[in-house]
């Protein structure tokens, strides 16, 4: 038995034990506050491998780490993917094992995703209409997405969320569509407020802003909604309606700042450890990974000595130009 070192823990007495995993920075789509159009994604020298990937999320799992999230870009268009899922499937202590993706891919990938390990799948899914769902996404199919929702549940995966972000005058208008999809599947919904990171063109982030508050208040006008103190180990405060066993999540990085109860870190494809999602705080783990393979010692000194950087808290601001320049795609999810 693998002996567990103790837990990680920052200057101000937080406990981490999630990491979100990014395997990949490209993606099939090219969701408009997620990435520009027009990407150009990292040369294949400069990302980690997949033995790499292994390597440091098994570290963070002796450090303690209960969950990984895997990320991307979209994490099922990095070749043989499969091969690091299976073996993070089997890391002991690892008690959560999840996947964000945008579902395009799961019709193929839902049943051995099951079979490796894996224990949640979040699906982003931000309208139900093909038209507007292909100029949010760009190149995404609806129906493909789709039908990836019905092979994870039909592959038997207990943790199904659908993530979903609301921009105003864009697709406000389906949020109780989407809360009605989530209950008819019975699988769960969160809400997310559009983040600032990367400069994008293609719409005004202050102005497309609506908050959880917001949609909370139009929810309600349909369903009564009580609040859980449910801990899933992420950000997501949830509530439940009584007549259906699908969960209701937001996440409010700007209107709920919940940098208090942070558990979390992240680690880019290019081997950044990234200490706060809206500050540039982090250690580069690659150089360590590239210049002393297999040196494992080194390797969990380095995470442990990284969680002095982590911040009390980042300060988004719709006003100002993004402090962030990095998008979505490169932090991981």
């Amino acid at each position: 038995m693998t002996k567990v070192e103790a837990p990680l823990q920052d200057r101000f007495g937080r406990g981490v034990n999630y990491l979100r995993l990014s395997v990949t920075d490209r993606c099939d789509f090219r969701c408009v506050y997620c990435m520009s159009e027009d990407m150009t994604f990292l040369p294949r020298a400069q990302i980690l491998t997949l033995e790499q990937l292994y390597d440091i999320a098994s570290s963070f799992v002796q450090l303690g780490v209960k969950k990984i999230r895997l990320t991307g870009g979209e994490p099922l268009v990095r070749n043989n993917v499969m091969s690091l899922i299976e073996r993070l499937g089997q890391l002991e202590h690892l008690e959560q094992l999840h996947l964000t993706t945008n579902g395009a891919q799961l019709d193929k990938f839902a049943k051995p995703l099951k079979a490796a390990g894996l224990t949640g799948i979040n699906i982003s899914l931000d309208s139900l209409q093909a038209g507007r769902f292909k100029e949010l996404t760009r190149f995404g199919e609806l129906q493909k997405v789709l039908t990836g929702v019905d092979a994870a549940r039909d592959a038997g995966f207990n943790r199904i969320k659908l993530n979903a972000v609301i921009l105003k005058g864009r697709n406000d208008d389906e949020i109780l569509d989407l809360v009605d999809y989530a209950r008819d599947k019975h699988i769960d919904i969160s809400f997310i407020e559009e983040m600032p990171l990367g400069n994008i063109s293609e719409h005004d982030r202050a102005l497309s802003f609506i908050s959880s508050e917001q949609i909370r208040t139009q929810i309600q006008e349909r369903y009564a909604l009580t609040p859980t103190t449910e801990n899933t180990g992420g950000p997501s405060r949830y509530y439940r309606m009584a007549d259906s066993q699908s969960r209701i999540g937001f996440i409010s990085p700007h209107s709920h700042n919940f940098c208090h109860l942070c558990n979390r870190v992240r680690l880019t494809v290019e081997g950044r450890l990234l200490l706060c999602l809206g500050n540039e705080h982090s250690v580069s783990l690659k150089e360590i990974v590239d210049r002393y393979p297999g040196d494992h010692d080194r390797l969990r000194d380095a995470i442990i000595k990284a969680m002095d950087l982590k911040p009390e808290r980042h300060h988004f601001s719709l006003d100002d130009e993004p402090q962030i320049v990095r998008f979505m795609n490169t932090t991981g999810g």
